[in-house]
């Protein structure tokens, strides 16, 4: 019989995590029929809410489900990590609480499978019910990523998906602090299968994404797989300093030919803002490799377990 690991990410999620396990469980039939076993494994990233509470009473219900409860909030990639390496499944699947993955795509992800695929991931057609102005953003970010990067994501790209154990092991094996796990999925390669589906909204609560963390994960993102930030920054101020030395000789040359007198101090002011700015610019670029080789090189974990069920 062959095993089928269910992580489910949560954070402050009390409200959802019932209505979650009996969508989940309505595969019951699937599994039976297929002859699979099922562990779901709920990961508490430090809620401040009841969550772990909840989750403890499906625990009575069904001995299959489990609670890892980490000690703060390490935020979703750690939580997917810390699920992965306590799965015990021949196939793994990366489920959101809130039911915007729905489970009755299971029984079709784990068809592919079946047909040679090693992974059967989700992505979403439509952006319904999210406003314009982050949908905007986020289709920017895709673009951005996949011109910069040789590491292609694919645009509305889920984390659900369903996974055989060797994908599982090769993910595991990147075990880098910075996660970006869109990243890392598309990174260690394997046959995909895409599927896709319209935008469902939560069923219940909201969104603990907001514009900054959503920026702050793109920027993650573009900075762990491509290095286009730094070559801009260097090829900026290689036209920077080409534009300087032909203005040198413009300035030096009218003076002796025409002996016309300098610019005033407004053009001058302009231009060292200018400059002053793509400086800062190429130097924030360098700082956020630099910050990220600083978090790798602490070694840090990247979570830490407060209970285990």
């Amino acid at each position: 019989m062959k095993l089928i690991s269910a992580i489910v990410p949560c954070y402050n999620e009390e409200e959802n995590v019932s209505y979650f396990y009996d969508e989940f469980i309505k595969n019951k039939s699937f599994f039976d029929a297929n002859d699979l076993a099922y562990e779901l494994i709920y990961v508490d990233d430090g809620s401040s809410d009841a969550t772990a509470s909840e989750v403890k009473k499906v625990i009575g219900k069904d001995s299959n489900v489990h609670l890892i409860s980490l000690s703060r909030n390490f935020g979703k990639e750690s939580s997917m990590y810390a699920g992965m390496q306590m799965a015990k499944g021949d196939y793994v699947v990366i489920m959101d609480s809130d039911l915007q993955d729905p489970p009755s795509l299971l029984p079709e992800l784990y068809g592919y499978l079946q047909e040679g695929y090693d992974v059967a991931a989700t992505r979403r057609t439509t952006r319904n019910g999210e406003p314009p102005v982050r949908s905007f953003f986020a289709r920017a970010f895709y673009h951005i990523i996949n011109k910069w990067s040789q590491t292609e994501i694919v645009d509305g790209a889920r984390d659900y998906r369903l996974m055989t154990r060797q994908v599982v092991d090769a993910v595991l094996s990147m075990s880098e602090y910075c996660r970006f796990s869109k990243g890392i999925f598309s990174w260690v390669g394997f046959r995909t299968k895409w599927v896709e589906y319209e935008n469902i909204e939560r069923v219940k609560g909201t969104t603990k994404w907001n514009f900054w963390s959503l920026f702050t994960y793109a920027m993650d993102g573009i900075v762990g797989f491509s290095t286009a930030p730094l070559k801009i920054a260097s090829i900026t101020g290689s036209v920077f300093c080409l534009i300087s030395v032909i203005m040198i000789i413009f300035t030096i040359v009218r003076k002796l030919a025409f002996g016309d007198p300098t610019s005033g101090w407004p053009s001058l002011v302009c231009i060292i803002f200018l400059v002053s700015g793509v400086q800062m610019l190429c130097l924030g670029a360098v700082g956020q490799y630099l910050e990220k080789t600083y978090l790798e090189v602490k070694h840090r974990p990247i979570y830490i377990i407060k209970e285990k069920m």
